[in-house]
């Protein structure tokens, strides 16, 4: 089984991938060891001065004007936890729990945070050995960070609460007990350390991003086969038209088209049957592009983000500081989690566009809804309804989570991001558009049967032949949900991209 060191400074997002998918072990490295260990003894010796120090020896939000004694610090932390715990609704999956526990492991190796020793290697532990905390999707308003969902955490950390182990759902006390783990009795700072953060909002952004880069490149295949059924041209994608507009998602999108579609006896040229295409063909460089462009920029911001403190206060030990500060505050994720959802939804408005033209027959000259025996048979009739109401979702969905704000703790957390909701947006904006592109390449498929084929490109082929491997060809109705389903599990798996890489090379 694979590993993965930590240090708090260079976490990937192929480490959390690997992680969270993959059940990679997690370590902690010497360094990581050494500046938790110091940062943690300048608590304790704060809370042998009785410093007033917020978190510490106050209460939290508005009650930080309120002194905790030195012998009052162990049940100020638990009261912390069992009292923030209020999140509802269905429980986090599993690669986002185990995404969520990861990059808190991460942040608090950074030594910033005070949190003992064993009390990180007790979630370091329950993460190696599959000890789930159940997780309720809602109830964060990403600042002070995700303080409702990461108390879900940290419960059965100290023995309460729910958990999933080895695929069963169970008290938090029984997992550990049944997963050899010792439960924590929390002390000075250390249910802050574990809870004020933006882990759960940047945990599903980060699997989201990863799913995205994969699914932008299935979007370039199967607008490419679309491009084959309908006689696109692809005079257009010609490096000299991109390279004056040099956006490199454009310019690499039409690369991977032109790669694509090498050898194809399918395509057109310019004024060859038609002087120029309709815009979510010809403009297809430019509107895959820009998303890429989009999601190459959050992930800059995920990057920074994955490896930061963002607790509160944080613990400098070199200067023997403690400072309260708003690195909690989850604007950063929020801004960018929004801007990935709306760059994921244009992907579906273009998919479900070069949809209605397979089905079209005014716009495509194929026949009407894909089917030979029209008025017997629907054919993709209602697939394009489908997809045209996932992309309406889409639009609700894209609006923006960020421009909301409703102050909470007697408006002293007067300004909060609402991040964990953008990205829970983002992640469902994903799995909508990864079903309208599963009815696009269904549907573009069956186009190229209709028309006849004439000899697909390199990489168009071999997406044709996985799909027929599973789905034949369209002849009389049948039940079409199945069929969907059945190329969204294909473009899941990212085995039609693998593939296509394999043939033609790395896509963009």
């Amino acid at each position: 089984m694979g590993k993965v060191c930590i240090n708090g400074k260079n976490l990937s997002i192929e480490d959390i991938i690997n992680v969270s998918r993959k059940n990679y072990i997690v370590e902690l490295s010497k360094e990581a060891q050494e500046n938790v260990i110091r940062s943690r003894k300048l608590v304790d010796r704060f809370v042998d001065e009785e410093k007033i120090v917020y978190g510490i020896t106050t209460g939290f939000g508005k009650f930080s004007d309120v002194v905790i004694s030195k012998e009052e610090t162990k049940i100020l932390q638990k009261n912390l936890i069992v009292s923030h715990s209020c999140g509802v609704g269905k429980s986090f999956s599993e690669d986002i729990v185990r995404a969520i526990m990861l990059l808190r492991i991460n942040a608090l190796a950074k030594g910033n945070s005070g949190i003992r020793l064993e009390t990180l290697n007790t979630l370091i532990e329950m993460l190696n050995k599959g000890v789930h905390p159940v997780i309720p999707e809602k109830g964060s308003l990403g600042a002070s960070g995700d303080l409702a969902p990461l108390s879900h955490m940290v419960l059965v950390m100290i023995g309460e609460g729910e958990a999933i182990y080895n695929g069963e759902k169970m008290s938090g006390k029984d997992a550990l007990t049944k997963a050899d783990i010792s439960p924590v009795e929390l002390t000075s700072k250390e249910g802050l350390a574990l809870i004020n953060g933006t882990q759960v909002m940047t945990a599903i952004g980060a699997l989201t991003i990863y799913d995205s880069i994969n699914l932008l490149k299935m979007a370039d295949i199967s607008a490419a086969l679309t491009i084959e059924a309908l006689s696109g041209i692809v005079t257009a994608f010609d490096e000299k038209v991109n390279n004056v507009r040099p956006h490199i998602g454009q310019i690499n999108t039409a690369k991977n088209l032109l790669n694509i579609l090498k050898d194809s006896n399918m395509t057109t040229q310019q004024g060859e049957v038609r002087v120029q295409d309709a815009y979510t063909l010809r403009c297809i460089p430019q509107i895959h592009g820009a998303s890429k462009d989009a999601i190459d920029y959050i992930k800059q911001k995920v990057d920074i983000e994955i490896n930061s403190a963002t607790d509160n206060p944080l613990i400098f030990p070199d200067s023997e500081d403690v400072i309260s500060g708003g690195n909690f505050h989850g604007q950063p994720m929020a801004l960018s989690f929004d801007f990935l959802g709306i760059a994921l939804a244009e992907i579906a408005n273009a998919s479900e566009r070069r949809l209605e033209r397979l089905v079209n027959p005014a716009l495509g000259g194929l026949p009407a809804f894909l089917t030979q025996k029209g008025g017997l048979n629907s054919g993709f009739m209602i697939v394009q309804y489908s997809a045209a109401s996932l992309v309406s979702e889409n639009k609700v969905l894209a609006h923006p989570a960020s421009v909301d704000s409703i102050p909470s703790s007697a408006n002293q957390e007067d300004h909060v991001s609402m991040g964990t909701i953008a990205a829970r947006k983002a992640r469902e904006i994903l799995e909508n558009t990864r079903k309208v592109l599963a009815m696009e390449i269904f549907a573009a498929a069956q186009g190229v049967d209709l028309k006849g084929n004439k000899g697909l490109g390199k990489g168009t082929n071999i997406a044709y032949e996985i799909i027929r491997k599973h789905i034949d060809k369209i002849v009389d109705d049948v039940i079409m949900y199945k069929k969907i389903n059945k190329c969204e599990e294909l473009i899941e798996s990212n085995i039609i991209v693998e593939n296509v890489e394999k043939e033609i090379g790395k896509l963009f």
